[in-house]
């Protein structure tokens, strides 16, 4: 059962969009897999249904497949990620030869994503608060053969002293409180409440303010959630511009 006060709310936003937006919580899952151009790039006809448009090597995941169980997996050949949550590294366009910092990068699916996109030049900073996340993370890189990048267990704020206007591209993948994942994890469901959004957006901003002072004159920033929250999302970057008029929002809809 999704939380009561989240309902209202998306009620009170979507209008009469609403009632789609509900269905969507009936309808089966879209699950994804995102090959390793290091190891392999043609689909895995026993995986891999149709392209997944914004993601190159992405691909849908046929029904009933295992894919995790599979050598390949372990081998590196592949790595699970959900099709929605490819599309901010895709957005980033991270390049050869760059400098590119993924600051929240635990489990690893960006900067991996990203790592490909490098091709192996250039330096990718991957850096995770948390310490036993940040050993998934560096786990996943290792798995997936990347040979460019640096894996870090940081405060943001010390990230911003050290590298002042460094990174050419910064993916901000924030922490938030998950209103994208209600229907892949029940904790989500019970640990929400009004408290954890405003928590989390007051995080994001500091981590957002930490990641300003990493990029590099001209560069480009990607912030992205898995959650619904406008304090998080759409207020969370209207407050960043108000702080940093410096930045500007970019037009990925013409990309």
């Amino acid at each position: 059962m999704l939380p009561k006060e989240f309902i209202e709310r998306q009620r009170r936003l979507l209008g009469d969009e609403f009632e789609d937006f509900l269905s969507a919580y009936d309808r089966p899952r879209s699950t994804g897999l995102r090959l390793n151009p290091r190891k392999r790039t043609e689909p895995l006809p026993q995986f891999c249904g149709a392209p997944i448009p914004w993601a190159q090597n992405g691909y849908y995941l046929l029904p009933n497949v295992r894919p995790g169980l599979h050598p390949y997996h372990d081998a590196g050949v592949y790595y699970l990620q959900e099709p929605s949550a490819m599309a901010p590294a895709a957005l980033l366009e991270a390049q050869p030869g760059e400098r590119v910092l993924d600051l929240c990068a635990a489990p690893g699916g960006k900067s991996t994503q990203l790592a490909a996109a490098m091709q192996g030049r250039g330096l990718l900073v991957c850096n995770e608060i948390q310490p036993k996340r940040a050993r998934i993370l560096s786990s996943n890189i290792e798995r997936l053969g990347v040979t460019n990048a640096l894996v870090l267990n940081e405060h943001p704020a010390a990230l911003a002293a050290r590298f002042p206007a460094y990174f050419d591209r910064i993916m901000v993948d924030a922490p938030c409180s998950g209103e994208g994942m209600f229907r892949k994890e029940a904790v989500a469901v019970t640990q929400h409440c009004e408290a954890l959004v405003k928590q989390c957006a007051a995080l994001g901003a500091q981590i957002l303010d930490n990641a300003a002072a990493c990029l590099a004159p001209g560069g480009e920033m990607i912030y992205s959630t898995c959650t619904f929250a406008p304090e998080e999302d759409e207020g969370q970057v209207a407050a960043f511009l108000q702080r940093h008029p410096e930045f500007a929002l970019a037009d990925v809809l013409g990309n």
